[in-house]
């Protein structure tokens, strides 16, 4: 089942949308751009068109992001159809990006030294950011453990109620068991699609059964 699950639905919410994870300041920025959209009440599929247009646009670092107009941002939204919250994420954006250079120096890697490593204390911190509540900051590492070793393996509530449709184990220890580590990160992001109703948790479990 997990292998059909991956072959189905195999790709991170960053891999959508064009983020080449690695254990660098631009990409680590980027991902917590996505995390950020993907935190409001609309379709993962328009936050992760948002983040394209975005990055399109040049917005890949936090320097970029503040440097641009508010409106330029409002607008790389809009030509993403993300227009319920266009306004007020432009601004949090923007408000985001000032506090990772103030505080991180535009490098989240000093987030992730700060704590440690500690999932707590990582989560605790992410919410600073404007628009990252504890939903996101869920996001945001349940992506980073592909970089981020020491955070594997990391599942949130809605992987773990994906895997509950699908009858998979309920811990994270016993679904770390069921993939090769580095493609946890993966199985993770497939669950969630479960848990949201993008994958059918029925058809799943029946092209499995062949």
């Amino acid at each position: 089942m997990v292998r059909v699950l991956l072959d189905r639905r195999g790709r991170t919410y960053a891999e959508e949308a064009g983020i080449r994870l690695s254990d660098r300041p631009g990409p680590l920025y980027q991902l917590l751009v996505l995390a950020t959209l993907l935190s409001t009440r609309i379709r993962a599929c328009l936050a992760v068109d948002a983040a394209r247009e975005l990055f399109a646009a040049g917005y890949r670092t936090p320097q970029a992001m503040e440097a641009a107009t508010w409106q330029e941002r409002v607008d790389a939204l809009g030509r993403a159809h993300y227009r319920r919250y266009d306004e007020r994420t432009a601004t949090m954006l923007g408000t985001g990006a000032r506090l990772c250079l103030d505080r991180w120096h535009g490098d989240l890697r000093r987030l992730h030294r700060e704590a440690r490593g500690d999932p707590a204390g990582l989560r605790r911190r992410l919410t600073e950011f404007p628009g990252i509540g504890p939903t996101g900051a869920d996001i945001y590492l349940r992506e980073a453990q592909a970089v981020w070793s020491d955070l594997r393996p990391y599942v949130d509530r809605r992987a773990l109620a994906g895997a509950k449709r699908l009858g998979l184990p309920g811990s994270p220890d016993r679904l770390a068991g069921l993939v090769e580590e580095p493609d946890f990160g993966r199985l993770a992001s497939a669950l969630v699609r479960v848990a949201l109703g993008e994958e059918s948790a029925g058809e799943v479990t029946r092209v499995a059964a062949r």
